[in-house]
């Protein structure tokens, strides 16, 4: 009875080992885009994500702003999607994908995205689909492209 115990006891820190190497806590398919032949995807744990992305609500703080727009044709980046399942290959490429994580503590070099309907925006998103929320889309896209470069203003 004991060593089965022992054996139990060694076995399920190394299973539950491999669940946070392998980082699949989360089921299913993670929102990805394809850009330029490399792919990102938002990460299932943020240690494992080479980009990180943060959302604020006060737009004086946003180093991004992301407007959500109510047609594709307004848009930069837009997601439509209505199928269930995800198609196989869809975001694959000769790499790995990039992974981007949803920071709620973000470094000062990571952008800080504004979400809204309004303008003015860095980039406009439209988003009509069953696996990608707007919070998706603006990340991936803020952790594709990075933040604009803005002029300083400057006093003659």
């Amino acid at each position: 009875m004991m060593l089965r115990f022992n054996i139990l006891a060694s076995v399920v820190p190394l299973a539950v080992a491999a669940v946070f190497a392998r980082g699949e806590m989360v089921g299913g398919p993670r929102p990805c885009i394809e850009v330029s032949g490399a792919s990102l995807q938002i990460a299932a744990l943020s240690w494992q994500a080479e980009r990180h992305v943060s959302f604020t609500s006060d737009a004086s703080r946003a180093t991004v702003r992301v407007q959500i727009t109510e047609a594709a044709e307004a848009a930069d980046f837009a997601v439509i999607d209505d199928v269930d399942t995800t198609e196989a290959g869809a975001c694959q490429s000769q790499s790995p994908p990039q992974l981007v994580a949803i920071s709620s503590a973000p470094s000062e070099s990571d952008p800080v995205i504004y979400l809204s309907a309004d303008g003015p925006a860095d980039y406009r998103i439209f988003v009509h689909s069953k696996s990608f929320s707007a919070r998706d889309a603006a990340a991936l896209i803020v952790g594709a492209r990075g933040s604009p470069h803005r002029l300083a203003a400057a006093t003659l």
